[in-house]
């Protein structure tokens, strides 16, 4: 990691300094596969893509930050322009860049992995350098996985806006262009707060409760044991399945071998002459994949994506 720094003003805030910072990779890389997977996900006032750059708001140390991030080939790194008080450390905005943008995967690992599979061998040729987009904060990671469950990722998207506006705090001016909300603290987490956003009650009491767990427990989120033990302490919360656990390991704790077998997505691009494999199907066949199963996820999803624009195209 290479940096620069100089003080700038931020619209009357507290003074920043703007760091420039450059962060590694392993190539090659997909930035558009990631860049299109955070833009599908993007919540206004606190995301934003701005053609080929991510920019994010966010709140570290109690300090209102912002980061711009954009690609470098030719550099095989990301480019950062982070905007912080200098009186925080930067090493803790890296570290969530890292596993935002999975800066540290081994793709001649990952390929060697899953290349024995005959259906994954030709989706890994095709994208060597597949990325498991990361969480900026696993919390955030795992009520937005909670508020997409049994919903489409747009719907889970306008649900997680409608969040952030009710209940994350707003700049009194924007930070940056574009960028003035900021993901809800977890004591904002009240039941009747989510449940007055028209939630399902089972869905508000399942974001209450992980907020709850995770004020009583701010090591909630860090890895112990193996994949297992940190899936198991996830299903442990309310309203937290096998599915959502594995999707909060995948992308909030950065466990590369987390897995999906009851996804139907996953499932429909291993079907067979029409036929998908079941769940416990899935996990036997998956057993060759380990450590690497999340990344088989992710190229599984981008497969059954083609094949089903692919056919929305043939027919419309």
């Amino acid at each position: 990691m290479t940096l620069s720094t100089e003080r700038r003003h931020t619209g009357g805030m507290t003074p920043a300094a703007e760091t420039t910072l450059r962060l590694p990779y392993r190539p090659p890389y997909d930035w558009q596969a990631i860049l299109d997977f955070l833009a599908r996900r993007a919540i206004a006032g606190l995301e934003r893509i701005d053609g080929e750059t991510y920019h994010r708001l966010f709140l570290e140390q109690g300090a209102v930050g912002s980061v711009s991030v954009t690609h470098a080939p030719a550099d095989t790194s990301l480019h950062v322009t982070l905007r912080l008080p200098d009186s925080i450390d930067p090493s803790a905005v890296v570290a969530r860049l890292q596993r935002l943008f999975d800066l540290q995967a081994d793709p001649e690992a990952i390929r060697q992995g899953l290349g024995r599979d005959p259906t994954l061998a030709p989706l890994v040729a095709r994208r060597p350098g597949l990325r498991v987009p990361g969480g900026w904060d696993p919390f955030e990671v795992a009520a937005r996985a909670i508020l997409g469950q049994q919903v489409s990722v747009d719907a889970a998207t306008r649900l997680a806006g409608r969040l952030v506006e009710r209940l994350g705090e707003r700049l009194t001016a924007p930070f940056a262009p574009g960028l003035d909300r900021l993901f809800p603290v977890p004591e904002r987490f009240t039941f009747a707060e989510i449940k007055a956003l028209g939630m399902p009650s089972a869905r508000a009491n399942a974001l209450a409760g992980l907020a709850s767990a995770y004020r009583e427990q701010p090591q909630l989120f860090e890895r112990r044991g193996d994949l297992d033990d940190n899936v198991a302490q996830l299903c442990a919360l309310p309203g937290i399945g096998a599915w959502t656990a594995h999707y909060i390991a995948m992308r909030g704790l950065r466990e590369s071998d987390a897995f999906l077998p009851s996804d139907v997505a996953v499932q429909r691009a291993l079907a067979e002459q029409g036929k998908r494999p079941t769940p416990r199907e899935l996990l036997a066949r998956a057993e060759a994949w380990r450590p690497w199963r999340a990344y088989a996820v992710m190229h599984l999803w981008h497969a059954d994506a083609a094949t089903t624009q692919a056919k929305a195209s043939a027919t419309g």
